[in-house]
C-alpha cells in the first residue's frame, strides 16, 4: 500500500518552481516565497502559467514526484514523468483488454454501476439526514428511477447503449443536486452541469475538485502499474488520461460531490471568494483555493471502512485500492473488477 505522503499546491498564478539542491524553491515576484525539502513530497500540483525549471522537472521524474501543472481555473495542462515503470505483462494485457469491446464493456459496466449506485445513495441520505429541508418525494422518485437505471445497466451489452444510460442518471441525479445546497442559495444555486469554463460558483467548485480527483486516479493507476491514458468507456485521445476518468466515474458522487456541498453548506466557501469575467467564466481566488485544499487534504485522510475489502482505509488511499483491485483483476486474481460501493 502506497502511503499517504504530503503534496504541495501553489496557487499562486504568478510562481514559478525551481531546484536548489534537494529543495523545490518557490519564487513569486522575483522573491523567494518558500522551499520544501523533495524527500518530504509526493506530489506538486502548480496552478499557474510560469512553469518550473527543467532541473525541477528531472529531479521530480528522477524520485517518482509527480509535477502537474493546472490553470487557475483548475483546468489540467500538463504532468511531468520520468521514464515508464510499471509491470509490461500487466500494460499489455489492459490493451488486449481495451481493444477487446465485450472485456472492456464489463469494466466500464461496473464502474458506472458504482456511480450510480453512489449518487443514488447521496440522495437517500440527503431525505434521511435533512427530510425538514429538503422535498423528499422528489429525492424519493429521483433515487427510483437511480436504482431502475441499475437494473437496465446490468444488462447493457452495448458500449453506446451504457453511456446513454449513464448520460440520463446523470442528468436526473444533478436535477437534484441543487436540493442539498441548504446554505449560501443566492450565491451557490445549481442548475446544472456546464464547464470549459465554469460558469456559475458550484460548477467553479466541482470543475477544481474533479481535476484534483483526475489528478489522485491517474497517479495511482500509474503507481500499480497501469497506463492511465488507455481507458475502457472513456476513448482514447492525445493527453487525456481515459482510464483515470473511468476509474473516477464511481468516485465523483462520494468524493467530490460531497465534499463540495459540505463546503458550501458548512460556509467554508462564500460567493466572494468568487469573480465573473467578461466572457462569463467564473474563478475562485487564491484565498480560497488555498482554504480549499486544505479542506482537501484533511477529507482525505478521514478514516473509513473500504467496502469490498472490509478494511479500515483513508479517502485519500480509495483511489490506490481501486487501481490495485482493477489490476488483480486484470491479471486474472479477481473474477471482476468491484467497484467502491459507498453507503
Amino acid at each position: 500500500m502506497k502511503k499517504l505522503l504530503n503534496t504541495l499546491y501553489v496557487t499562486s498564478e504568478n510562481s514559478y518552481l525551481s531546484l536548489d539542491g534537494e529543495n523545490v524553491v518557490i519564487i513569486d515576484q522575483e522573491k523567494e516565497a518558500g522551499r520544501i525539502p523533495l524527500h518530504n513530497l509526493e506530489a506538486i500540483v502548480s496552478f499557474g502559467y510560469r512553469g518550473a525549471s527543467p532541473a525541477l522537472m528531472g529531479g521530480c521524474a528522477a524520485r517518482n514526484i509527480s509535477l502537474c501543472f493546472m490553470t487557475p481555473y483548475g483546468k489540467f495542462l500538463a504532468r511531468v514523468t520520468g521514464s515508464v515503470k510499471g509491470n509490461v505483462v500487466l500494460r499489455k494485457r489492459q490493451y488486449e483488454v481495451s481493444n477487446d469491446g465485450a472485456a472492456a464493456l464489463g469494466i466500464a459496466r461496473n464502474c458506472i454501476l458504482g456511480k450510480i449506485y453512489n449518487s443514488r445513495w447521496i440522495l437517500e441520505r440527503a431525505t434521511r439526514d435533512h427530510s425538514l429541508q429538503v422535498d423528499v418525494d422528489q429525492l424519493k422518485r429521483a433515487s427510483g428511477f437511480l436504482q431502475n437505471s441499475l437494473g437496465d445497466i446490468e444488462k447493457c451489452n452495448d458500449i453506446a447503449q451504457l453511456r446513454g444510460y449513464e448520460g440520463e442518471a446523470a442528468s436526473v441525479y444533478f436535477g437534484e443536486l441543487n436540493q442539498l445546497i441548504l446554505q449560501q442559495k443566492k450565491d451557490f444555486t445549481f442548475s446544472g452541469r456546464n464547464k470549459r469554463p465554469p460558469l456559475d460558483n458550484v460548477n467553479a467548485l466541482l470543475s477544481f475538485v474533479y481535476t484534483l480527483l483526475t489528478g489522485m486516479v491517474a497517479s495511482a493507476l500509474e503507481t500499480v502499474g497501469l497506463d492511465p491514458y488507455v481507458g475502457f468507456m472513456h476513448t482514447d485521445r492525445p493527453g487525456r488520461v481515459s482510464l483515470a476518468l473511468d476509474l473516477m466515474e464511481e468516485l465523483r458522487p462520494v468524493l467530490a460531490d460531497r465534499f463540495v456541498i459540505t463546503l458550501i453548506n458548512k460556509k467554508m466557501v462564500t460567493g466572494k471568494d468568487f469573480t465573473k469575467k467578461e466572457d462569463g467564466a467564473v474563478l475562485m481566488s487564491d484565498k480560497a483555493r488555498r482554504g480549499l485544499l486544505v479542506e482537501w487534504q484533511n477529507k482525505k485522510q478521514e478514516v473509513i471502512t473500504h467496502p469490498y475489502l472490509g478494511e479500515k482505509v483513508e479517502w485519500g488511499m480509495i483511489p490506490f485500492v481501486q487501481s490495485m483491485l482493477l489490476a488483480r483483476y486484470l491479471r486474472g486474481d479477481l473474477d471482476e473488477y468491484p467497484p467502491f460501493l459507498w453507503k
